[in-house]
């Protein structure tokens, strides 16, 4: 089979290991990034085509007469057309759970971020520390994350990961999820949204974008927040009105937010929340541990195989 891969990349931009594994499965061509008035042309061949943020919509899928299998590079599947795919039979699957560890570390990451300030105070150290007449010195309180509130919206696999790790800190987790009937986890209590945004000190966003949350984080769930309450995602960027939360941040309605993903990526230039107060951003990087890719990776040859041999898993189409 003829498998195109039309935006590898970002699955290995360091270089850090061999991508060639996918030549186990079929004839392979790779492209670091394939613009969208390219796709027919580079994957009008192609039997299986691997997609990690390329588009596959309707129009696309109808001009591919060969193509049998997409595998989605990611767990989030809504870039390509999964009805057009029905209905030329095409399978889809994408990879799941690949990244739940590097996900809930970053979380981690922006959260000790805010509440230790280590670059700040590793900043000059050469010249600050040796000339203190002290033992030491800071230059902003520090927060303890033991008793403090943490809301999880989305209870999947990297939401309980985070979970589990915020319990090691001492933390009290609460959370929210789309069926508040499955089997609870020891030590997180269920409650309501509005109850979450009122009583947490941190929230953390891990749930896929719908058309029924897009932008539910906005002025009036805002509103609930505590002015020392901090936001994090690491989930989809579409989750947030960007416009209300960088005004929030701004008016120091609440004291900051952590975001690893935002609603246009790479960003524009005008995104308010490139030059909101107390913003830290980080480029979509919460999934990319060498673990991770080396697992998507792996991954994405057994879901190929799979298809091969008749028994396709991982399947949303």
């Amino acid at each position: 089979m003829n498998i195109v891969f039309l935006d590898a990349h970002t699955l290995n931009a360091l270089g850090d290991f061999d991508i060639s594994v996918l030549n186990s499965v079929g004839n392979l061509t790779l492209y670091d990034r394939t613009p969208i008035d390219k796709i027919i042309e580079r994957a009008n061949d192609a039997d299986i085509i691997l997609t990690n943020k390329c588009p596959l919509n309707r129009l696309t899928i109808s001009q591919l007469p060969k193509l049998k299998y997409i595998g989605v590079a990611a767990t989030g599947f809504n870039i390509v057309d999964i009805e057009a795919a029905k209905e030329h039979r095409i399978v889809v699957s994408n990879v799941r759970g690949y990244s739940s560890a590097s996900v809930a570390q970053l979380v981690f990451s922006l959260m000790l971020t805010f509440t230790n300030q280590v670059s700040k105070h590793s900043e000059n150290i050469s010249e600050t520390w040796t000339s203190c007449p002290d033992f030491c010195f800071y230059h902003t309180n520090f927060m303890d994350l033991e008793n403090k509130t943490l809301g999880i919206i989305g209870l999947g696999d990297i939401g309980q990961k985070v979970a589990k790790i915020a319990l090691g800190f001492g933390m009290k987790v609460i959370a929210t999820r789309k069926n508040p009937d499955k089997k609870s986890i020891e030590n997180v209590m269920i409650v309501s949204q509005d109850e979450l945004l009122k009583t947490s000190d941190f929230i953390s966003l891990h749930c896929p974008l719908t058309t029924d949350n897009q932008g539910f984080i906005n002025k009036e769930s805002l509103s609930f927040m505590k002015p020392t309450a901090y936001l994090l995602n690491t989930s989809r960027g579409g989750l947030i009105n960007e416009k209300d939360l960088a005004k929030y941040l701004n008016e120091g309605k609440i004291a900051g937010a952590g975001l690893d993903v935002l609603s246009v990526e790479p960003p524009n230039k005008t995104n308010p929340l490139l030059t909101a107060k107390n913003c830290i951003i980080t480029p979509h990087i919460a999934w990319s541990s060498l673990e991770s890719r080396q697992k998507l990776l792996a991954d994405l040859v057994e879901n190929i195989k799979a298809f091969q041999a008749g028994k396709p898993k991982n399947v949303v189409s």
